[in-house]
């Protein structure tokens, strides 16, 4: 009991992990800990029970969880680290304490606890285990470059929600295996974003091409498939552009490196936000920010609408205007050109996706309706082969 008294107090005077007290979990356990020696008997039951409850929303087992949050937490230890900052000899021996007493508390057993309120009642149980805190949060700030901290090591897919960058609980689950075709187009993308997960020169690139074809998912699937070695994707609307100079600054100094993604690009001749982009793509945004690249998406080539009118407008350097608006597809270092396919390619998406979807169905009858439904849509894409499918499975017949 002194034991735990002793862990309760320590608890209170956490300075590298002091956010853990924010925490539901965290901190509905040090209050049943405490109530289970101070309290009467129905008020430590009632406090206990709210605390397993809580705990069980995400875990039955306390030290398992009380783990997790240790690693995810974003703290000024984690942030120095980090940032390739020096941590000193006090910093270190503070955390070497902190996690000394998290894992001590984290090893509660329930029996203890119960053992402590004199109630005659059902009280539920939580598990325990035997885990070494300080080695296991060691090798995470070895590994810091590939884990990260905070919300980067819990999600890995974000938006931006009124100016701060919010994570996506249920990003699109797409994978590079399920993308059929376009493979040397998604290779050079790859090979980009593998370079830039290296720690080398990574070009910001324009994927540019036919509506359909693959462009956005191929941006989603690397993100998907990368985000265990460290890459994190930041999707931005074209509105929201003026936020960059934000967002570099913010990611600048994470280990993670990220992946700006701006989908269905494009602009007015007058558009304010044109002049933004052309501003950052002009010394590359990976110039001021080596672990971060721009992905674009566009079904222009130029990116800017441009109209009739406006070639014959009254503007004395009328070719330096265009020169202008048709340069900036030109400052992304990569641009990646997915046409539209043409009937084998669009056959053999199909036969793909019916693969996936365990479609059974005759290989001649299953193109036929394929030629159809794409006609019925206005010509043939991956995007059209996959609704088919869909279609076709959704429909139940020859499924």
């Amino acid at each position: 009991m002194n034991n735990l008294k002793q862990l309760l107090a320590s608890a209170k005077t956490l300075v590298i992990f002091k956010s853990l007290h924010q925490q539901p979990v965290f901190e509905k356990f040090l209050a049943a800990a405490q109530s289970s020696l101070d309290d009467d008997s129905v008020t430590a039951a009632e406090k206990y029970c709210d605390f397993v409850s809580e705990l069980y929303s995400y875990s039955d087992d306390l030290t398992e969880y009380i783990l997790k949050l240790v690693l995810e937490n974003e703290n000024l230890f984690m942030l120095r680290k980090g940032e390739g900052k020096p941590t000193g000899t006090l910093l270190e021996e503070c955390l070497a304490s902190e996690l000394e007493t998290i894992q001590e508390l984290a090893e509660v057993p329930s029996e203890e606890i119960i053992s402590n309120i004199a109630y005659d009642g059902f009280l539920p149980r939580y598990k325990t285990q035997k885990l070494d805190f300080s080695q296991i949060y060691a090798d995470r700030i070895h590994m810091i470059g590939k884990y990260g901290y905070g919300i980067y090591s819990q999600y890995h897919v974000f938006v931006i929600e009124n100016g701060a960058i919010v994570p996506v609980e249920c990003p699109d689950p797409i994978r590079l295996e399920q993308l059929s075709n376009y493979q040397l187009e998604r290779q050079q993308v790859i090979k980009n974003t593998l370079a830039l997960l290296a720690g080398k020169p990574a070009n910001n690139v324009l994927l540019y091409g036919d509506c359909g074809t693959g462009k956005s998912s191929t941006v989603k699937a690397i993100a998907n498939e990368y985000c265990t070695q460290g890459l994190r994707l930041i999707e931005l609307k074209k509105k929201q552009l003026h936020e960059l100079p934000k967002i570099v600054e913010t990611v600048s100094k994470n280990p993670l490196k990220f992946i700006i993604f701006i989908d269905d690009l494009s602009f007015t001749e007058d558009d304010d936000d044109f002049a933004a982009l052309k501003a950052i793509l002009e010394g590359s945004v990976s110039s001021s920010a080596a672990n971060l690249a721009i992905y674009a998406t566009s079904n222009r080539r130029h990116l800017v609408r441009e109209t009739f009118s406006a070639r014959q407008g009254d503007e004395i350097h009328f070719k330096d205007t265009m020169q202008e608006l048709l340069s900036l597809s030109s400052r992304f270092g990569l641009t990646v050109t997915f046409q539209k396919p043409d009937k084998k390619v669009f056959l053999d998406v199909v036969k793909d996706i019916a693969a996936q979807y365990d479609l059974q169905m005759p290989q001649d009858e299953l193109f036929m309706q394929a030629e159809a439904f794409a006609l019925a849509r206005g010509g043939r894409s991956p995007r059209v082969a996959k609704q088919f499918v869909e279609y076709l499975k959704g429909c139940g017949d020859n499924a």
